[in-house]
């Protein structure tokens, strides 16, 4: 700016001096006349600088004069309009850069960027012979090879160059040719799924959603099978590609619904990525994929009373430690709303309050309040022990890290499932027992005893257990400690 002030200032004082000279009236003089006896002047007198040469008629020299004048006019008038615009022009073009050929005897292609005055330009990583290169067009002859594909490669850059200026000016923000520069020509090495993957289970880890984390942990491994290195950017992950994993997951046998679990468990990582600016949404292969589709309704996992009874008065005497903790377990979570074996791991005495049972879901966070019943309070005498800060012997003080408790927690289920398929063979039951029945079952059973299914799921198999657990939030303590009688 200050350049152009000075430039300013040495136009106007040039003008004023040639204004002066040429209003020089002497006896009232017109400025035309003046004009003309200054040019008269200056041409009978040959030493003064600048003088006319002869033979030129007096009214040829007046033009000359007057016309140069207002030349003069006109560009000051146009370097003050320039001087305005010139800041804020901004122009992107390609070129051959012919003053730094390749070793090869090739120019570089080039995208020049012009703004205030200041020139950068940007590699494309092309480059051709100047016998195909137009440069009075900046552009490619109709005889350069590959002509289609660099006129193309030229066309997007610029594209993106352009859709660059217009965000940083919708979004008002200054910046100059080479800040503009570095921000389109940004070559870091894109991060790839795997990268995403490990960043987000890293996070679980620290938010300890342990059992979250079991599940994307579980989608990443089963990737890795399928696809060896998952070094790849999210653009290669298209509607192809999903139905490519799909078919292989088909062909080892897996059911339905973990499949549908390893895509929702993807779509989300995917999604992850979009909202940190990783992947881009036009390249979002779920839209066209649904994920939706890969659902098949769970069955039933609720028994009747009567086989809940059998369950629960299963003889453990002389039984092994699995499988007396197993009808522990089942008993202790149908008595107690269902808990799940998770929640079971970590409680502790702060928990009982007052006759209460009272904790969070380590899954949704949510809030339950429960009576404690007789039987239930039967089995946590069974396991007490002062020296021991959980009240199951699932969890103990060794158990430091959160992956020690993790592998403790599926050493545990892993035998006490086992335990339960057994005694459920045992004993006739329908279905596959598990540490989930007793879950369902409560559910049930609830129902069955006149708790209206808006307060409570009748199987806790739908989609999601947050929307069984909200049903249950909404419970007043009287209405619970009522329904709860019946579950015998």
């Amino acid at each position: 700016m200050k350049k152009i002030d000075i430039f300013h200032r040495r136009i106007c004082r040039f003008i004023f001096f040639v204004y002066l000279c040429t209003t020089i009236k002497p006896k009232r003089l017109s400025s035309d006349g003046a004009i003309a006896q200054l040019v008269e002047q200056r041409t009978e007198n040959p030493c003064v600088p600048g003088s006319i040469p002869g033979g030129t008629t007096e009214n040829q020299r007046v033009t000359k004069v007057t016309l140069f004048l207002f030349w003069l006019k006109c560009r000051a008038k146009q370097d003050r309009v320039f001087s305005n615009v010139l800041p804020e022009m901004i122009t992107v073009g390609v070129v051959c850069y012919k003053y730094k050929p390749l070793k090869n005897g090739e120019l570089p292609i080039k995208i020049r960027i012009c703004k205030d005055r200041k020139t950068r330009y940007v590699n494309l990583g092309v480059s051709t012979k100047s016998e195909y290169w137009d440069f009075s067009k900046n552009q490619p002859k109709a005889n350069c090879p590959d002509k289609e594909l660099i006129e193309k490669l030229i066309a997007n850059r610029i594209s993106k160059i352009r859709s660059q200026i217009v965000e940083l000016n919708a979004d008002d923000k200054e910046f100059t040719a080479t800040s503009l520069v570095q921000k389109v020509s940004n070559k870091s090495k894109p991060i790839s799924v795997q990268e995403v993957f490990m960043e987000h289970l890293k996070y679980l880890m620290e938010m300890k959603r342990t059992g979250y984390m079991l599940s994307i942990k579980q989608t990443f491994n089963s990737l890795l099978e399928f696809c060896p290195s998952l070094d790849i950017p999210f653009s290669d992950m298209d509607v192809i590609w999903l139905r490519r994993y799909e078919t292989w997951l088909r062909k080892r046998g897996i059911s339905e619904n973990t499949i549908g679990i390893r895509f929702r468990n993807l779509r989300m990582i995917y999604n992850l990525a979009i909202e940190r600016g990783i992947a881009k949404r036009e390249y979002y292969p779920f839209s066209c994929y649904k994920v939706s589709k890969l659902h098949q309704a769970t069955a039933k996992r609720a028994i009747q009373k009567e086989e809940i009874k059998a369950i629960i008065n299963y003889p453990v005497k002389d039984k092994d430690f699995y499988t007396i903790l197993a009808i522990n377990l089942f008993t202790f979570s149908y008595f107690m709303g269902g808990i799940n074996f998770v929640d079971m791991a970590y409680l502790t005495d702060k928990n009982l309050i007052e006759g209460r049972l009272i904790y969070r879901r380590r899954k949704t966070g949510k809030l339950i309040n429960l009576p404690m019943q007789e039987r239930a309070l039967l089995i946590l005498k069974e396991y007490s022990d002062k020296n021991k800060p959980y009240l199951f012997p699932i969890l103990s003080p060794s158990h430091k890290t959160e992956q020690q408790k993790l592998n403790r927690l599926h050493k545990v289920i892993t035998h006490v499932n086992k335990s339960l398929k057994i005694i459920g063979d045992e004993l006739n039951i329908p279905i596959k027992l598990t540490t989930y029945v007793a879950r369902h079952s409560y559910a049930t059973v609830l129902k069955r005893a006149g708790v209206t299914t808006a307060l409570i799921s009748e199987s806790l198999g739908h989609s999601s257990e947050k929307v069984t657990q909200i049903y249950l939030d909404s419970f007043e303590n009287k209405q619970i400690d009522e329904a709860m009688q019946y579950l015998l």
